[in-house]
């Protein structure tokens, strides 16, 4: 195989659900797309009766409360978008078309499992476009209290390091280190389920949130113990979790990154605020183009990618 090259699906698969959040069925469809179009995602089921083309990328989020959700609730969004996303992005996915009829992504099992069941189904093609990656130039960071994102150079490759600290035992302090590829995201991060705390949870039902959690698709906590019968897939689950969120949300950078992302009690909010951290300076990152050797290339333009609040050209590299 040539990496170098764009991908995209071999055939189209289907996957029925429900949202995390509004516990209501969806079903979305993963299909084909032509090279250089991007994630993008073709909401339907909307009052109106129309239908709303919807790019992944970061520019387009509109809420990181809970999930991250892209596009507006009043003119239509898709939420829950973030494991499905780092299913996309670990497994070298590039262009993909996906329709949905509902408001989210479905949960599934919490994790992104069923997502890699469903691109290993439906197979993986190149195409005849060279594949063009995010490389980071310089570092940029966004701080909240305690709590950081950054992302910094790397000569080749995508290193995550990824940090939580929560006051329960149970939890505790957790750091998970990673060298994303595809191997690694399948065995160590792609079965990590969300979690929450049952006192929180009674909160978001009141609030109209979380209607759909139940044991199935989160790990639940109730003050010192686990009520998931199973127990944990991983004894540092939790992070691993936050690592698979960093990913999904990192994926809407819209190409590949080149580079370290190290984040400590971050979240949806704090991903997606490096991105724009990032592409608001237009010193801190070039498209660059892959190639088997891995010796990347500038790439001239990138109007083409559609990011919103990117400069023109990117800047050239060595």
């Amino acid at each position: 195989m040539k990496y170098g090259l764009q991908t995209t699906l071999r055939n189209e698969v289907l996957a029925e659900g429900r949202g995390v959040h509004g516990n209501k069925p969806v079903r979305m469809v993963l299909k084909p797309a032509k090279a250089n179009s991007g994630v993008r995602f073709l909401r339907s089921g909307l009052t109106s009766g129309n239908e709303r083309l919807l790019r992944a990328l970061w520019s387009e989020v509109g809420v990181t409360q809970l999930c991250t959700v892209i596009g507006r609730e009043e003119s239509g969004s898709v939420g829950t978008i973030e494991h499905l996303m780092a299913a996309i992005r670990a497994l070298g996915l590039d262009n993909v078309l996906i329709e949905i009829d509902g408001p989210e992504v479905p949960i599934m099992d919490g994790s992104a499992l069923d997502f890699v069941a469903l691109i290993d189904e439906a197979g993986i093609v190149q195409q005849r476009a060279p594949r063009r990656h995010l490389k980071i130039l310089k570092t940029v960071r966004v701080d909240d209290g305690a709590a950081f994102a950054e992302l910094s150079p790397a000569r080749r490759g995508f290193k995550l390091d990824v940090s939580i600290d929560f006051t329960n035992p149970v939890i505790g302090k957790q750091r998970y280190v990673m060298d994303l590829d595809a191997k690694k995201f399948r065995q160590e991060v792609a079965g990590a389920r969300t979690f929450g705390f049952v006192n929180d949870v009674k909160r978001l039902w009141q609030a109209g949130f979380a209607l759909g959690s139940t044991l199935q698709n989160s790990v639940a906590i109730e003050g010192e113990r686990i009520l998931n019968p199973e127990g944990l897939r991983f004894k540092d689950e939790f992070v691993r979790h936050k690592m698979l969120d960093a990913i999904g949300d990192l994926a809407l950078a819209g190409a590949p990154l080149i580079g370290c992302y190290t984040s400590s009690r971050g979240g949806h909010k704090m991903n997606v605020a490096v991105l724009a951290a990032l592409f608001a300076d237009s010193e801190a990152y070039a498209f660059v183009q892959d190639s088997a050797s891995a010796a990347l290339r500038p790439v001239v333009g990138q109007a083409e990618l559609g990011l919103a609040g990117a400069a023109t050209f990117a800047p050239e590299v060595d």
